[in-house]
């Protein structure tokens, strides 16, 4: 890609022609905040809560449970609707991106942009209120993060992966401290195995959709033959840290025998698939791990809520 190629694709970019009835609006509103990602967020992030609980806590606190929840939530759905603001011209040029609403034009920017910042904004401000201010600065970093230094580096450098891994594994961190107020070590090995599993995950996607970021001039994979070396490593060895890892709270006496052997066994499984795509790329090996990454996560943290100690 050119220097001048963000010009083009600029030029190219669709005009708005907005949706004329109230349904699809709000169907458009709600494909900006990325409820497939979402999802995962609100897992991660009850489990921590769940496992950052004091023990001598008394009755359950439901109502901070829901406002960490709804907090992280509104964050993370600004975070995202902001994201397709910035790159909205790029997320034209790609397949899997162009039916957007703002790349395909059926909303006008700034009022993505405005739903966007009132969203985090809003997020954050609940979760100092509702919550405690540890939450609070832990999702506003995430938000800063996400959006001033892994966006611009998508393309700029194939390290853009390690830098949206740090800010995409917080949510485990926000539900602990909303749990606790606190960040204990238990916290940052969820923190870790979040971090980890991203790579795989993400190393998925790139794979599947290369063309479609060469296209749009991201470097999330590096063009010519070290591509397939680095698409390996980062699936691979972060995949294979993530079996001792997911041990740990066992190792720490915080999860029983069934987390162990639970633990162990979809790891070991997570691991296969890496290793499948990392010696074998197809897009079909990388839609596989891509659907055994979507349910790891689920699955570990599950164990590990049901059969902590």
């Amino acid at each position: 890609m050119t220097m001048t190629e963000p010009a083009v694709i600029a030029l190219r970019s669709p005009g708005v022609r907005p949706h004329s009835d109230l349904r699809s609006q709000i169907a458009d509103y709600w494909a900006l905040t990325k409820p497939d990602v979402n999802l995962l967020i609100v897992i991660t992030t009850f489990a921590a809560f769940w496992l950052g609980l004091p023990t001598a806590a008394g009755s359950f606190p439901l109502f901070r449970l829901a406002s960490t929840l709804i907090g992280t939530l509104m964050v993370a759905a600004g975070t995202g609707t902001l994201n397709q603001y910035i790159e909205r011209y790029f997320d034209a040029q790609m397949r899997r991106t162009a039916r957007r609403p703002l790349a395909g034009g059926r909303m006008q920017p700034s009022a993505a942009l405005r739903f966007g910042a009132v969203l985090s904004a809003a997020g954050v401000v609940y979760l100092a209120l509702a919550v405690n201010a540890l939450a609070a600065v832990l999702a506003a970093l995430t938000l800063a993060s996400y959006l001033f230094v892994y966006t611009p580096l998508k393309r700029k450098t194939p390290l853009c992966t390690l830098a949206g891994a740090l800010p995409g594994a917080m949510p485990p961190l926000i539900g602990w401290a909303g749990a606790s107020g606190r960040l204990s070590p238990e916290a940052w090995v969820l923190y870790g195995i979040v971090f980890l599993w991203q790579f795989p995950h993400f190393m998925a996607i790139a794979w599947m959709y290369r063309e479609d970021y060469r296209r749009a001039g991201y470097l999330v994979l590096p063009f010519g033959p070290v591509r397939q070396r680095l698409m390996a490593w980062q699936t691979l060895a972060p995949a294979l840290v993530l079996i001792p890892l997911a041990l740990v709270p066992s190792l720490l006496g915080r999860a029983g025998t069934i987390y162990l052997a639970g633990a162990l066994i979809v790891s070991s499984a997570f691991l296969v698939c890496a290793v499948r795509l990392a010696l074998r790329p197809s897009n079909l090996v990388a839609r596989q791990l891509l659907f055994a990454s979507i349910a790891y996560l689920p699955l570990l943290f599950a164990l590990l809520a049901v059969n902590q100690k």
